[in-house]
């Protein structure tokens, strides 16, 4: 049996969908007050529990062979503790049950964001790079990220369980509700920017694609306490990347540009003002989401290809076409 937990979210969900298509069993974690209707079209048992609720979790581990663990606060926006509560206690949770549980194979999905806001042009990382550089004091996603990891490597390194650790970066896909509909809104009003002059590399991945990945580094053997970057498709610029969403939506191409130290300095100045009157909502950009469209560094996934043999199955094209039309048809990016 696999166990998913975020199975809701972007990535989880592909996750349930892959192993679904290859014939594996899979049950899933999911909050009372969960949307859980393709969780249910897929057909996987649903386990009710939460990862800040211990005691729910023995009954969802009970006969797991492998626990892909993609549950977290996800977004640059939100009061500290909901990330504490979530991504860094919800982690320490799952790996103590799943120790108890004596589970085969525990997957930790961190993020590429555990290295920190690293940035220079040229920067090439890969798994050797240190965690947490040149964090921001407000980029909680990041310092949990970055607790969550440690947690799960000092899990293994104890001999506790076998962990493997897969480093995302910018997830698009089917079921994407933040960061596309975002900019689908902003390229139709006419307000998005391309910061910089928009040829750096992205770090860009279709969540379909990151699946893969993600059950390639929970079923092989020689991954066992290993960490993977799973972080690109292949190369596109982050002008190729605005523009493509821009054609899908029949949109003007983006043209407007603003140089990467001004949007960092003006997202910082609004990042000031919304933890001085504790903004509920995000304010209209971030140094995180700045750093994350206009950064100069790459991350390189050479080990992923090399020692899982991972190949992305969807190329951009297609699936930024998919993610669009699927935001289009529920709604989102209307407004």
């Amino acid at each position: 049996m696999n166990l998913v937990t975020g199975a809701t979210g972007l990535l989880g969900s592909h996750i349930v969908e892959k192993l679904v298509q290859a014939g594996e069993p899979v049950r899933a974690l999911v909050r009372p007050s969960s949307d859980t209707s393709f969780l249910e079209s897929q057909g996987v048992e649903l386990a009710v529990g939460d990862v800040t609720e211990p005691d729910t979790l023995p009954a969802a581990l009970e006969g797991v062979r492998t626990v892909y663990h993609a549950a977290a606060k996800v977004g640059d926006w939100g009061p500290w503790h909901e990330f504490q509560a979530i991504s860094i206690d919800g982690t320490a949770n799952m790996l103590s049950a799943a120790t108890r549980a004596e589970v085969g194979r525990f997957l930790h999905i961190s993020s590429i964001s555990s290295y920190g806001h690293p940035n220079g042009e040229g920067m090439v990382l890969d798994e050797t790079a240190p965690l947490g550089v040149d964090l921001h004091k407000w980029s909680y996603y990041s310092h949990a990220k970055v607790a969550a990891e440690k947690l799960a490597l000092e899990t293994h390194e104890r001999g506790d369980l076998p962990v493997t650790i897969v480093k995302p970066s910018w997830l698009y896909g089917e079921r994407d509700r933040a960061s596309m509909p975002r900019l689908i809104r902003a390229i139709r009003k006419g307000k998005a920017k391309i910061i910089g002059d928009g040829e750096n590399r992205m770090n860009l991945t279709y969540a379909g694609n990151e699946a893969e990945g993600c059950i390639l580094a929970a079923t092989n053997e020689n991954a066992v306490g290993e960490a993977y970057n799973l972080s690109d498709d292949g190369v596109i610029t982050q002008r190729q990347y605005q523009n493509k969403i821009a054609e899908c939506l029949g949109a003007d191409p983006v043209t407007k540009t603003v140089p990467y130290k001004v949007a960092y300095n003006a997202a910082f100045v609004m990042e000031l003002f919304g933890h001085m009157f504790r903004k509920k909502t995000p304010p209209l950009v971030t140094r995180y989401s700045v750093w994350l469209m206009g950064r100069q560094c790459y991350f390189s996934c050479e080990k992923a290809r090399r020692e899982l043999g991972w190949q992305p199955t969807v190329g951009y094209d297609e699936g930024i076409e998919k993610t669009v039309k699927w935001c289009l048809d529920h709604g989102l990016g209307a407004e």
